[in-house]
């Protein structure tokens, strides 16, 4: 049973589940001390394979009683703790979460809102998508879900089974190119090969794909003025869709970036 802390800052979780889903790419997953935070907001995360490294990673889930957790991490060039994460990490290894913060949030009164996420940005939509699916009257959601490539689009069969779920999520995937790099992923295939055994209608075929970059796409469809937009990405894909959006009449004061 977790125990709650008293003082944001103070909590380990132990890993009991890990799965790696791109080469550069694992889901973590977490038990241990319960740690108040938002859905949406970050986590200052130490690790045992980096214990001078402190990186803010958002849960992909909302918080739970039982303090469980779920992190999506991507291996960032020449980043020494991300890599260490998706390479190094195993189940029993102990993490320390501290420190939440972020304001990428979904406000009670918001009855429409739109969500662009780029890569490992789609977690902390995911936490707050599932604690909206707690409302009894959730907001429409419009969900832009950018990458590279299909392949980056690492859950797409989890965002494709919430909409299913979940008539109020509308989902759109978007790929800057519309085929995967030629250079094999060995992590990529054996995901894509389980989902084809267990749900092999669970994904976005090429017919589904908005072409471009994230931002761009969820900016021609704009503007947003009387909806709550939500930005997150790598801060270069962050600062980009702000300023598309902004370009093409959704005002400031609608956007949260995570």
């Amino acid at each position: 049973m977790a125990s709650p802390v008293d003082v944001p800052g103070a909590a380990t979780a132990q890993v009991v589940q890990t799965y790696r889903l791109r080469e550069d790419l694992v889901v973590v997953r977490l038990v241990g001390d319960m740690i108040p935070f938002e859905p949406g907001q970050s986590l200052a995360v130490t690790v045992p394979a980096a214990p001078r490294g402190v990186r803010r990673y958002s849960p992909a889930m909302p918080p739970s009683r039982d303090g469980k957790y779920e992190f999506h991490v991507r291996a960032v060039p020449g980043g020494w703790v991300s890599g260490s994460i998706v390479t190094d990490t195993r189940e029993g290894d102990v993490w320390t979460l501290d420190a939440p913060a972020g304001d990428l949030r979904v406000d009670p009164s918001d009855d429409d809102v739109v969500m662009i996420s780029g890569g490992t940005g789609l977690a902390p939509m995911l936490a707050i998508l599932r604690d909206l699916a707690r409302r009894r009257t959730p907001p429409r959601v419009r969900l832009f879900m950018g990458g590279r490539s299909p392949r980056d689009h690492y859950a797409a069969d989890m965002v494709w089974l919430m909409a299913r779920e979940y008539p109020w999520l509308t989902v759109l995937p978007v790929a800057e190119r519309p085929e995967n790099p030629p250079h094999r992923d060995p992590w990529f295939d054996a995901a894509e090969e389980n989902r084809l055994l267990a749900m092999p209608d669970a994904t976005y075929g090429p017919d589904r794909l908005l072409p471009g970059r994230v931002g761009e796409a969820a900016a021609r469809r704009g503007p947003y003025p009387n909806q709550r937009v939500l930005v997150c990405g790598s801060p270069a894909m962050a600062s980009f869709t702000v300023r598309a959006l902004e370009t093409t009449g959704t005002p400031p004061e609608n956007i949260r970036r995570g």
